[in-house]
């Protein structure tokens, strides 16, 4: 595997954020607010494009999720 690759594939990571948000019945924006993340940040982590993710924003979505790591993040493999 190239740098390239790397930077450019897939992470093998799924994000359920959009399943979570519609079994709670909130909006983006709403977490947005509560977790203090910009709505474009979220969409990244949602549409599986984000690079990484800070511990503790990890820590208040699922807090504001009401839900663990595992529920949010899974392997995509």
């Amino acid at each position: 595997m190239t740098p390239a690759d790397d930077e450019d594939g897939p992470s093998g990571v799924h994000c359920r954020l959009d399943e979570l948000l519609v079994a709670r019945g909130m909006t983006l924006t709403r977490l947005s607010e509560l977790v203090g993340v910009s709505v474009v940040n979220l969409s990244i982590l949602k549409n599986d494009r984000a690079r990484a993710i800070r511990y503790s924003t990890l820590s208040a979505i699922c807090r504001a999720l009401d839900c663990e790591i595992g529920d949010l993040l899974v392997r995509a493999d």
